[in-house]
């Protein structure tokens, strides 16, 4: 088949949506399909849409579903549209998912959230990540908390920079974070912090490698978010076995699980301190943070996010498959 995927462009390549784009890309190709990704729909023919954004992509789906009522959509829903434009914007998500044949969720409590209408078409689909190709060696200088995300007002990104300066004196604990900066105040406050606080350290933007070095090198990542959809970066986290201490909130939860003992509440500074003195000095919580990892790890392997992505494919491809 002829896909065509709709992703919105973003201000770097490593947005969330548009890694998910390219691996999804890269998945549907090893599929056997040709795949052209773009940020809006120009009217070609194609057989399929996959689309990122019920919000954003909501005149590219309806465009093409106008000009080929038959051919299938797929619509991921982001956090965004989930978590806030379903009550403060609905219109434009609403159309965009009842026209779309199948809604993907990224973490597994999306049905909680979705209006029952749709709730038969939504798909769970676990974002993947590659096992790193480096051994994972913990910093012995200090105790690294890695942050890895762009700065923006939805991922609080500052809190981890926060609440190490609640840490005593003598901790080790040190907060290193990667990711452009959404806006010059978010850049203005990281490096006003930096000066400020002689145990975090912002890098801004940098190549993947970069930061699966950061992950290789840490003893635990920090994801602080007020919402998410279903961070990828959790993935990558669990892919290398580094313990996450997560906001809880739906986005984190539905990833790592009601029961798992990493979480803080959402904008508690001096919770998630808590949680990274106890990381610093308690061996036994850092081994059951990784035992729990290790139990999320098999929904994040590549080979079952490419089985997911064969099931659902076959469902639109059948003749019954759109009921």
């Amino acid at each position: 088949m002829r896909i065509v995927l709709i992703t919105p462009a973003g201000p770097t390549s490593r947005t969330g949506n548009r890694v998910a784009a390219s691996r999804w890309a890269g998945i549907l190709r090893k599929l056997g399909h040709h795949v052209t990704i773009a940020p809006s729909y120009d009217g070609k023919r194609f057989d399929f849409m996959v689309a990122i954004h019920a919000w954003r992509a909501a005149e590219s789906i309806q465009r093409f579903k106008a000009l080929y009522p038959a051919c299938p959509v797929v619509l991921q829903l982001s956090g965004t549209d989930i978590y806030e434009y379903l009550q403060s914007d609905p219109g434009p998500t609403l159309r965009s998912m009842e026209l779309a044949d199948r809604l993907i969720g990224l973490n597994d409590l999306v049905p909680n959230v979705l209006p029952k209408r749709f709730r038969s078409r939504l798909r769970i689909i676990f974002e993947s990540a590659e096992p790193p190709t480096r051994e994972r060696r913990p910093s012995a200088r200090a105790v690294t908390i890695a942050v890895i995300g762009h700065l923006r007002d939805v991922k609080d990104p500052l809190r981890a920079a926060k609440a190490v300066r609640l840490l005593p004196p003598e901790s080790r604990v040190r907060v290193e974070q990667v990711g452009r900066a959404y806006a010059q105040q978010w850049a203005a406050k990281a490096r006003t912090e930096m000066k400020a606080n002689k145990r975090y350290r912002w890098r801004d933007d940098v190549p993947r490698a970069s930061v699966r070095a950061l992950l290789a090198r840490s003893h635990a990542m920090v994801i602080s978010s007020l919402s998410e959809g279903g961070a990828n970066v959790i993935s990558e986290a669990v892919a290398a076995r580094v313990p996450v201490l997560a906001s809880r909130m739906d986005g984190n939860v539905g990833l790592l699980g009601r029961d798992y003992p990493g979480y803080f509440p959402v904008g508690d500074t001096g919770a998630l301190a808590r949680l990274l003195d106890k990381l610093e000095q308690e061996p036994g919580f850092v081994r059951l943070l990784e035992k729990a990892i290790a139990r999320r790890a098999p929904l994040f392997r590549p080979a079952r996010e490419v089985a997911t992505w064969r099931r659902l494919l076959a469902e639109l491809i059948s003749p019954s498959g759109r009921d």
